[in-house]
């Protein structure tokens, strides 16, 4: 497979008010079962959230955010998760939830190096077109 490995990925949405199921990807999760890889890569474009609800608790996205990539990080920081291997942790992550931030779909595809696949699917999915990541 010329160094290429098969990875697995979910977009990370939010849904501010589920009852009219509209959402804003604000991340994704990567799984690479032969490196033993998962990782989170998030950006919450906090307009387009609050375009779909003014009263949408932003703190509260971005907790939850941050606790998914805890998750991935593995360690004490990742809570009850820490002692999980990389596989159990990514399916926990991938549950379907009723909650504001939710997993999609599981997608799969191919890479060399799943950490730079998850900045490019950050990219590609997630940040809106021209976004810079240095902030200039």
């Amino acid at each position: 497979m010329n160094g290429r490995h098969v990875y697995e990925y979910a977009l990370l949405r939010v849904v501010p008010r589920v009852e009219r199921g509209e959402c804003v990807n604000a991340g994704v999760l990567v799984y690479c079962r032969p490196l033993s890889f998962v990782g989170a890569r998030t950006h919450l474009d906090e307009a387009r959230l609050l375009a779909l609800d003014p009263d949408a608790d932003l703190a509260g996205v971005r907790a939850a955010l941050r606790a998914v990539e805890k998750v991935c990080a593995g360690g004490d920081a990742a809570g009850q998760a820490a002692r999980d291997d990389a596989g159990r942790r990514f399916r926990w992550l991938i549950a379907p939830r009723s909650t504001v931030v939710q997993p999609g779909p599981v997608h799969t595809g191919l890479t060399a190096d799943p950490a730079d696949e998850a900045d490019r699917l950050l990219d590609l999915l997630v940040r809106p077109p021209g976004f810079r990541r240095d902030g200039a």
